[in-house]
């Protein structure tokens, strides 16, 4: 499932579109101690506007993201086939839309069985069904020709205890301490799936995409246990890898021009495979060119090369995972962010012992704590120093 198909999808996911259906939904709500308090399975049609304007929302949030960090396509192991497994359990809730009891307890009792959670939360799934119309070579849609793609988006939603202090009692007309307290499901899901995704702008019910509304947070047990899939690491995992292997080999050959040219090597790479349907991963021969190719010492990209490689085949690194939109550079009291296409304006110079970052000015005026304030032209100058002489002991570090 590439970019372009998410995009599709969440263009879709709406009322407004002709296209797009919300055939049938389940709500559940789980206590802390595991219990289904309640489940309901309605068609959506019969549900209130207010109420179905609400689990819409929802169920979209769950495509929110970005593919390889918050959305992460998964395969299932061979095991997820058989009666029970996770595969199969997806399968049959899919086949019967939601309108079979039975797959339905089974399904909810999968998730509230093996997902480890720290609160009371609400399950919502919604059986879906987005007609594709088949594309010509020019990229235009045939009328004529069309398929269904029938799919269940699941939202994993916590639910927070509202005790509010005073009210308004409009029937006493008297302002007093509320008695009761509100179990509000949160809009936002922290987790959520999609099942079967959309790979080649049909379905494939051989993968599913998990969905983390914080990519930091991933939720491993709804991975592991409830999907039955493997897990390998998060995006931010994958960079901290990638940043303390550079760290450890590259280490004293780091500076600024090398780490802002990794940078938009990688950067090269991700656009050239973009709409690709799997995310491409970084090999060991590109880790080297890559560094190579920004000015790393061909033995440090060579002994690079080989660590990367062990490390790689055991958690393959996403080179989305490890772009960068801009460049922050931090020390005591300092942070200066920059973006991605400004990376040449900016420097380090070292006059007369002192290391100085430099930025050019394209225009005198700039704007500090949302001032304009105007920068005059003043040259760096070392004590006992003119400015010329200053300029000619300026080198680049």
């Amino acid at each position: 499932m590439n970019k372009k198909e998410l995009t599709e999808i969440r263009k879709n996911f709406s009322e407004t579109s002709d296209l797009f259906v919300l055939d049938r939904v389940t709500t559940a709500f789980v206590d802390a101690e595991k219990h289904v308090r309640c489940l309901h399975t309605r068609a959506y049609h019969n549900i209130s506007s207010e109420e179905c304007e609400c689990i819409l929302s929802t169920l979209k949030r769950v495509l929110a993201g970005t593919l390889g960090k918050g959305l992460l396509e998964l395969e299932f192991p061979n095991e997820a086939y058989e009666e029970g497994g996770s595969q199969a359990i997806l399968y049959e809730a899919l086949e019967t839309k939601l309108d079979d009891e039975n797959a339905v307890s089974v399904l909810i009792d999968q998730i509230v069985q093996h997902m480890e959670y720290v609160s009371t939360y609400a399950i919502l799934v919604g059986h879906c069904t987005y007609t594709v119309f088949q594309k010509s070579k020019k990229d235009e849609l045939d009328p004529y020709q069309s398929q269904e793609y029938r799919f269940l988006v699941t939202a994993i939603c916590p639910v927070e205890v509202r005790v509010d202090g005073l009210i308004y009692n409009e029937d006493d007309n008297a302002i007093e301490k509320k008695e009761i307290y509100d179990r509000i499901v949160a809009e936002i899901p922290t987790d959520g799936f999609l099942y079967p995704t959309f790979t080649g702008r049909g379905p494939d019910v051989n993968h599913v995409l998990y969905s983390a509304h914080k990519p930091k947070q991933v939720n491993i047990s709804i991975i592991e246990q409830v999907l039955g899939c493997t897990f390998q690491s998060t995006a931010q995992e994958q960079k901290e890898i990638f940043q303390d292997l550079m760290q450890e080999i590259v280490g004293d050959e780091l500076s600024y021009t090398v780490i802002t040219g990794v940078e938009e090597k990688l950067r090269d790479i991700a656009a050239e495979y973009a709409n690709e349907a799997e995310l491409p991963v970084l090999d060991d021969i590109q880790m080297r060119d890559v560094l190579l190719d920004s000015g790393v010492s061909q033995e440090r990209a060579e002994e690079m090369q080989k660590a990367y490689r062990e490390i790689a085949q055991e958690k393959p690194i996403t080179i989305a995972n490890l772009v960068e939109n801009k460049t922050t550079i931090r020390f005591e009291g300092i942070t200066v962010s920059i973006g991605k296409d400004a990376t040449d304006k900016v420097r380090t110079q070292c006059v007369d012992g002192r290391r100085y970052l430099l930025i050019d000015l394209d225009d005198p005026a700039v704007e500090i704590n949302g001032l304009t304030a105007r920068i005059a032209e003043m040259p760096i100058v070392s004590e006992g120093d003119t400015p010329d002489e200053a300029s000619d002991t300026s080198t680049e570090t």
